[in-house]
């Protein structure tokens, strides 16, 4: 689960199908009104190309990134994912999250009552750290490729 738009799990190689992206896509776009999503690079092209607000080509509706705007809705699916995936592991990485925002940071203690170990790597502390297995302070950039070094190690 992520709370980022970047689809960088993705383009790391991470299959598509089990990351579960809480807050959308800046990849893509919706339709309002239809639904129907396509790749932003498309919707780009178009504007590019001299149309000054492209609209949706099968209905005419507004066209927006696929992305949880403020006052949005996250959506339901990704959300009822997200919380089997917490029930269900065996170790819950927090990573770069102030775990302060809901639904996601509901996740942490879901996890943690299903039994699994919560480590939290952030560079400030969290309202969960009490119940975390271990807590790695400092910024994620510079922590995390030590952690998945010592990691590949079997440290």
């Amino acid at each position: 689960m992520t709370q980022n738009i970047d689809e960088l799990h993705q383009r790391a190689g991470n299959d598509p199908g089990r990351v579960i992206e809480i807050h959308g896509t800046m990849r893509r776009v919706v339709c309002w009104e239809c639904g129907e999503e396509g790749p932003m690079e498309g919707a780009l092209d178009r504007v590019r190309a001299g149309e000054p607000d492209p609209r949706c080509l099968s209905c005419g509706g507004i066209l927006k990134s696929a992305t949880i705007s403020f006052g949005q809705a996250l959506d339901p699916e990704a959300v009822a994912r997200a919380e089997t995936a917490a029930a269900m592991c065996d170790v819950f990485l927090a990573v770069g999250s102030s775990l302060a925002v809901y639904p996601a940071a509901g996740l942490v203690p879901r996890a943690h009552h299903a039994g699994a170990d919560v480590v939290v790597v952030n560079a400030e502390p969290t309202p969960f750290d009490g119940i975390a297995a271990a807590v790695v302070r400092g910024s994620i950039s510079e922590v995390l490729p030590r952690l998945v070094a010592k990691g590949a190690k079997g440290d």
